[in-house]
Order: C-alpha cells, then sequence, then structure tokens
C-alpha cells in the first residue's frame, strides 16, 4: 500500500476529531490535561529549571491554541472546570505531609504565625500600593488584594469584597508564576539554606505554584510550603474582607 494514500485518511480522522471536541467540553479538558503533561515532559527533561516551569508553558500553549483556532474562554472552560472543580481539592490533600511534622510545627508555631503575619501584611501593602500608585481602579485594586492566596480562595474573596474573580484568578496565577520563577535563585543569593524557611517563605509569597516547586526540590520544602500556603489562605479569608472596607 502506498503510504500518500493514508495521508487524507489520516488528515481526515484528526479533523473528525478536532470537529468532535471543538463541540464538546471534552476540547477544554483535553487542552488542558494534555498542555500540562507536554509542558511537565519539557520540565523534567531541563532537569527541573526554574524558567522551564510546567505551569508557564501549560498557560502559554492554551493561550496559543485558543488564539489560533479562535476559542473563546467560556467554551473553553465547559471542559477546563472538572480540573478547576479538583484546585481545592488538591489543596486540602496538602494538610497530609504537614500531619507528619505536626509536633515539630507545634514546638514552631509562634515563629511560624509571625512569619506569615509578615508575609501577609507585605503582599498587601505591594499591591495596594502599586494600585494606588496607578490610579487603578477600585475592582482593581479588590482584585489584586488576594493575589498571593491560593487561587481558588482568592477568587472567592474578590467576588466577596467587589472585585473580579477572573481578575483575582490571573493575579494569583501570575504572582505563584513569577514567585516559582524567582524563588530559588532569590534565596541562594540571600544565603537562606534551610529547607524549612525557603518552602514556608514560598508557600506564603506563591500559593500553590510555588508549594509545587518547594516539592520537586526537597520534601521537607514541600510540606513547609504546604503549611505557609495554607495560614496565608485563612489568613486571608478572615481579614481580607474587613481590610477591603478599610481600602474602600
Amino acid at each position: 500500500m502506498n503510504p500518500s494514500t493514508l495521508l487524507p485518511v489520516g488528515i481526515n480522522n484528526l479533523a473528525e476529531i478536532w470537529v468532535y471536541l471543538s463541540a464538546t467540553p471534552l476540547f477544554g479538558l483535553t487542552l488542558t490535561l494534555l498542555a500540562y503533561v507536554l509542558a511537565d515532559m519539557a520540565y523534567q527533561r531541563t532537569n527541573r529549571h526554574p524558567l522551564a516551569n510546567p505551569v508557564l508553558i501549560a498557560v502559554a500553549t492554551i493561550i496559543a491554541v485558543l488564539t489560533l483556532t479562535r476559542t473563546d474562554y467560556k467554551t473553553y472552560f465547559q471542559g477546563a472546570q472538572f480540573v478547576h472543580f479538583l484546585l481545592g481539592t488538591a489543596t486540602v490533600a496538602l494538610a497530609i505531609p504537614l500531619a507528619r511534622l505536626w509536633n515539630e510545627l507545634r514546638a514552631r508555631a509562634i515563629p511560624l504565625l509571625l512569619a506569615v503575619l509578615a508575609g501577609g501584611a507585605a503582599s498587601v501593602l505591594v499591591a495596594v500600593g502599586v494600585a494606588k500608585l496607578l490610579s487603578a481602579p477600585p475592582t482593581i485594586v479588590m482584585s489584586l488584594l488576594p493575589k498571593s492566596v491560593t487561587a481558588p480562595i482568592a477568587m472567592g474573596i474578590a467576588e466577596q469584597i467587589g472585585g473580579s474573580p477572573t481578575l483575582a484568578a490571573v493575579f494569583a496565577i501570575s504572582t505563584g508564576i513569577i514567585g516559582a520563577l524567582i524563588a530559588t535563585p532569590l534565596l541562594n543569593l540571600l544565603g537562606v539554606r534551610d529547607w524549612a524557611a525557603r518552602g514556608f517563605a514560598v508557600g506564603v509569597a506563591a500559593h500553590g505554584i510555588g508549594t509545587a516547586r518547594a516539592y520537586s526540590v526537597h520534601p521537607r520544602a514541600g510540606a513547609y510550603a504546604s503549611l505557609g500556603m495554607g495560614l496565608h489562605a485563612l489568613l486571608g479569608a478572615i481579614t481580607l474582607p474587613w481590610l477591603a472596607k478599610l481600602i474602600i
């Protein structure tokens, strides 16, 4: 059989698959999972280099595909919402490694609480300060306020205080990606060697994406990053709605 005769059949099959996927929620789900699998492969091949962050590569890939295919976000999210639903579950599951360090964490409770308070305050001051200097409208300010809190909680906080959940998700993900990219070289430059301190700082500043990066570097850093992210999320959910009223 001539191989050339198979080409149109293959193209036709791919076209049929594309038409089917693009007309169903499977398109968004398939694109999300495939983009992350490919991004993670690239991340592993670069020996987990910070610049090859899989979330960053996956996001860029999805944006490129949606732009090239002229697919609107609403259509894409019909399938991607299934992955989005699992964000909360994955966040809660991070409590498992914390249980193994419970005695150690209890002994260091006061320093850790002071650290998360300092990190949360710095996040708010920087976000609101920059937004005010740029004369950003209130919706932008309220969407920026929870930028360092994990994305699912940031979206809920933004909706509650008059911000945009969509913008809050964008700001939170951007914060996480930037934090994951610069955390390792910055902490090395500052001479921070303790895995607990490194992980906790990344978790507070860069939530889930930073925590994933911490786990890929060292399990102890990942466990402390989980704690930092969880405490910051809890602190943000309690204080940010009240703080937003003062800012407005």
